[in-house]
C-alpha cells in the first residue's frame, strides 16, 4: 500500500524541520542512522508509517523518500553563495546548474557550490561550466558545511592550490 500524499508531505514537513535544527547536512552517517531508527520508533512519525508500509521499511522509506532531496533543496537557494560573493540578489543570471549547484551570471562569471567533501566536483564544474560557454570564466566555488579532515590547515592549502590551478579566482570556505 502507498502512503496517502497527505501524509507524505506532513511526514516531509516534520522531518525537515527536525533535520533543520539538529544540522542534517554536517551530520556524519552514523549519526543520521541513529536519528533514522528513532524517527522509526516515534509514535508521531514512525507509528503513522506502519499503517501504510512494513515496519523493516520505515527507515529506508525515510532515507529513499522523505529525506532524498532535503540536501538538493537546501543547497539549491543561491541568496547565501550570493550573499559571501557580495552579489546583489537581483545578480542577472544566465544559467543555473544542479550536481553541483551553480550560477553562470550573465557577465559570464561561473559560480559553484556544494559540500566541503564534495570539493573535487565542484572545482571541477566551475571550470568545465566556464569552458562550455565562449566569454565565461571560472569565478568562484563555495565549499559548505565541512567536517574532519576539511577543517585541517593541509587539506585547505591542497584545495586552494588545485583551484588556483584550474583558475578559479575565488575559494571561499562556509564553516556554518
Amino acid at each position: 500500500m502507498n502512503v496517502p500524499d497527505q501524509v507524505r508531505e506532513q511526514l516531509r514537513e516534520t522531518l525537515w524541520e527536525l533535520a533543520d535544527q539538529i544540522g542534517w547536512m554536517t551530520l556524519p552517517t552514523s549519526r543520521k542512522t541513529k536519528y533514522y531508527q528513532d524517527w522509526a520508533r516515534d509514535p508521531k512519525i514512525g507509528g503513522v508509517l506502519t499503517r501504510y508500509i512494513d515496519t523493516a521499511r520505515i527507515r529506508q522509506y525515510f532515507k529513499d523518500t522523505l529525506l532524498k532531496d532535503y540536501v538538493r533543496h537546501r543547497l539549491s537557494d543561491e541568496s547565501r553563495p550570493f550573499r559571501v560573493l557580495r552579489l546583489q540578489s537581483d545578480t542577472q543570471t544566465a544559467a543555473r546548474y544542479i550536481k553541483p549547484h551553480g550560477r553562470r551570471l550573465a557577465d559570464g562569471r561561473v559560480i559553484c557550490w556544494g559540500p566541503a567533501d564534495s570539493w573535487k566536483l565542484v572545482l571541477m564544474a566551475v571550470f568545465e561550466r566556464a569552458h562550455e560557454c565562449e566569454g565565461a570564466k571560472p569565478f568562484a566555488a563555495i565549499l559548505m558545511h565541512p567536517t574532519g579532515r576539511y577543517h585541517e590547515e593541509a587539506v585547505r592549502k591542497m584545495i586552494m592550490e588545485a583551484a588556483n590551478k584550474l583558475g578559479v579566482e575565488k575559494l571561499v570556505w562556509l564553516d556554518t
